[in-house]
């Protein structure tokens, strides 16, 4: 049986170290960036290691990292460990080393949900089908865009590359994995970052980029994203403020049913 990529990528090995343990996973190549891996396998990777923790409680309610540095090709540990488990809650601290050093730091949260009214004050925009929506093939260097089918609806790659201010950063774009798998919350924190630095869009300029934090806030359930399975969601992103080298986006994502399944903010370091 052939391995899913994402699988593939997000696999750890448990590590005992005697009271205590570790993660061992490796870097993997076809979620490559232009400098090491892509943000969103990293995320994915940090995320796997609370989902696979036998102490875990319940299911993600957030999660963030930091990028403290940039993660090397090759082997990783991941240290993951409950601070605290509350009667329906449970907080986590986790790390992923290389050559000794923290070059990811990330806090989670998972939780028991129960049933309580449901309302929401942000609905999926109105837009064509993803059947009615154009794949945009584009070439580009980093080997996680094919790893993602993408429909823009607005908001694409930008083109040409004039440097003028495009006045919006928007963009909203159907999207799924090219090899066709099951959405989990794993694979739910992967697509959350398959996003474009929104100063790219907004000023029609390619320039040097770095996440700094990614927060991921999960609202669907399991069954939610069972339901959704292979199928196409509905990204939204946007950029709110740009300034002093450094600026913010923010995302959602919808199942194509209308469903909330993620908000995320993130803090992007950019130089000029």
């Amino acid at each position: 049986m052939t391995v899913h990529p994402f699988d593939d990528a997000v696999a750890l090995q448990w590590q005992s170290d005697g009271a205590t343990g570790h993660w061992l996973g490796h870097t993997s190549a076809p979620y490559g960036n232009f400098v090491g891996p892509f943000g969103g396998i990293s995320a994915a990777q940090m995320l796997n290691a609370v989902l696979l923790h036998p102490q875990r409680l319940g299911d993600p309610v957030s999660l963030t990292v930091n990028f403290c540095a940039a993660v090397a090709n090759g082997e990783f540990f991941i240290h993951a460990r409950p601070a605290r488990t509350n009667r329906s809650t449970q907080h986590w601290l986790i790390e992923m080393m290389q050559a000794g050093e923290a070059v990811l730091t990330a806090t989670a949260v998972t939780a028991i949900r129960r049933p309580t009214l449901g309302l929401h004050e942000c609905a999926m925009p109105a837009v064509p089908p993803p059947e009615e929506t154009p794949v945009k093939q584009r070439f580009a260097p980093m080997q996680w865009l094919k790893r993602y089918e993408m429909r823009f609806v607005r908001g694409g790659f930008p083109e040409p590359l004039n440097d003028a201010d495009a006045g919006t950063s928007q963009t909203q774009v159907w999207l799924r994995d090219v090899l066709a798998r099951p959405l989990d919350f794993a694979s739910l924190a992967s697509v959350s970052d398959a996003f474009f630095p929104r100063l790219f869009l907004r000023r029609a300029r390619f320039v040097p980029v770095g996440t700094v934090s990614m927060t991921i806030y999960f609202h669907a359930l399991a069954e939610q994203l069972v339901q959704v399975g292979s199928g196409y969601i509905l990204g939204q992103a946007q950029g709110q403020h740009f300034q002093n080298g450094f600026f913010d986006q923010t995302a959602q994502l919808w199942s194509q049913s209308g469903e909330m399944l993620v908000t995320t903010h993130q803090i992007v370091y950019f130089k000029e």
